[in-house]
C-alpha cells in the first residue's frame, strides 16, 4: 500500500509518499480501501505537533475516509467485505488503507459519492452538534458564522438554514460572499485581514451589529478566532452564546465584561470528544445528517480534488485559507 507520511515536524512539504506494508485488522477492526479523504483543520496541525493529539510518527495524516472494506478483524459484525463505508481514524486517511473500528464506521449508500461521503461527517458533524447541543438553536434565530466560506463555515450557513434560522455569514472577499449566499446566506459582512487596531475593530463590530439587527446574534459561531471573536461578541444578543469552533487565526482573548453585560454564554464546541462520550447520540445525529443530505437540505461542497500524491498540496490549500469549501484527496 502507499501513504503519504510525516516523518519530522513541519508543514506539508515535509509529507513524504512511500510503500509501506499492508494493513491487518485487528478484533473489532476492519480495513477499509481508502478511495477519498478530507482534508480538515487539525489535519494542518497535527503535522506540525501543534494538535491536542499527537500520534507517534511516522504517521498519515487524514482523519476522515471513505472507501469499500477489504478485510475483516476477529470479532466483527454487522459488516463485510465489499460494503460502502465512511469512517473517522483520528490519522491514518492519507494512504490507500486504513484500519478502522467496527464502531467508528457508517455504511455510505450507493446513491452518494465517495468524495461527498468523505465530507459529511467532520464538517457537518461538528455543526450538527455545536448549533444544537451547544447552541440549543431554534428556529428564527438569528446566528452569525465568521469564516462562513471554509468547508466548516459553509456547512454552518446551510445547517443553520435548515434549522430555520437567519444566517448573517462573514468572509474575507467578495467571492466568498457570492459563496455563502448561494449556500444560504441571509446576509453578508465582509471583513479584512487581521492584525486589527482599535479603530477596526470597532468598525468591524458595527458591521457585524448592522447585519444582525438590533437585537444581535442569537448564536455566534465562531470558526476563526483571532481578532475576528471581541467584534462579534459585541454583536451577540440578550443570553446568546457565542461557540468557539476553531481558531485559525490565533486563540482570541476575549473581554469578560461583555459576557455579564449580555449575559451570554461562551460555549466550546470539542465534536471528537462528544463522538467518544456519546457515541449513541453522534450515530443518531449522522443519521440525521444523511437524511438531510438526501433530502437536499444540505450539500458538502467539494472545493478541490487532489491526487494522493500532492496530498500536501491538498493541505496547503487549507492551511493558506485558499479553499473555499472541501479539500478532497482521491486515491487512484
Amino acid at each position: 500500500m502507499k501513504a503519504l507520511l510525516s516523518h519530522t515536524t513541519g508543514g506539508p512539504e515535509t509529507l513524504v509518499l512511500e510503500d509501506v506494508p499492508d494493513l491487518v485488522a485487528g478484533p473489532g477492526q476492519v480495513v477499509v480501501a481508502v478511495k477519498a479523504c478530507s482534508i480538515n483543520y487539525p489535519d494542518t496541525l497535527m503535522i506540525r505537533d501543534m494538535y491536542q493529539f499527537k500520534p507517534a510518527r511516522p504517521f498519515a495524516p487524514g482523519g476522515e475516509i471513505a472507501g469499500v472494506i477489504s478485510a475483516l478483524g476477529e470479532g466483527v459484525t454487522g459488516w463485510r467485505v465489499g460494503d460502502r463505508v465512511i469512517g473517522m481514524i483520528g490519522n491514518g486517511g492519507l494512504a490507500t488503507q486504513a484500519v478502522v473500528e467496527q464502531g467508528r464506521l457508517f455504511a455510505l449508500p450507493d446513491a452518494v459519492g465517495f468524495d461527498t461521503g468523505a465530507s459529511l461527517l467532520m464538517t457537518y458533524g461538528t455543526n450538527y452538534h455545536g448549533l444544537v447541543d451547544r447552541g440549543h438553536i431554534k428556529a428564527g434565530d438569528v446566528v452569525l458564522v465568521l469564516g462562513a466560506a471554509g468547508g466548516v463555515g459553509l456547512a454552518a450557513v446551510e445547517l443553520a438554514k435548515a434549522f430555520g434560522a437567519r444566517v448573517i455569514a462573514a468572509v474575507s472577499s467578495e467571492e466568498k460572499a457570492a459563496l455563502a449566499r448561494e449556500s444560504g446566506a441571509d446576509d453578508v459582512v465582509i471583513y479584512g485581514r487581521a492584525p486589527f487596531d482599535k479603530a477596526q475593530s470597532k468598525a468591524l463590530a458595527e458591521a457585524f451589529k448592522a447585519a444582525c439587527g438590533p437585537n444581535g446574534a442569537n448564536i455566534i459561531y465562531d470558526v476563526v478566532g483571532g481578532d475576528y471573536s471581541e467584534p462579534a461578541l459585541r454583536a451577540i444578543a440578550w443570553e446568546g452564546r457565542f461557540l468557539v469552533v476553531g481558531f485559525p487565526a490565533g486563540i482570541a482573548r476575549l473581554p469578560l465584561n461583555l459576557t455579564l453585560l449580555k449575559s451570554c454564554d461562551v460555549c466550546g464546541v470539542f465534536w471528537g470528544a462528544f463522538t467518544a462520550r456519546e457515541p449513541a447520540k453522534f450515530r443518531a445525529q449522522v443519521a440525521d445528517l444523511f437524511a438531510m443530505l438526501q433530502d437536499g437540505r444540505i450539500t458538502p461542497r467539494i472545493f478541490a480534488r487532489y491526487p494522493l500524491a500532492a496530498g500536501g498540496e491538498a493541505i496547503a490549500s487549507l492551511e493558506n485559507r485558499q479553499a473555499v469549501g472541501k479539500v478532497v484527496v482521491e486515491m487512484a
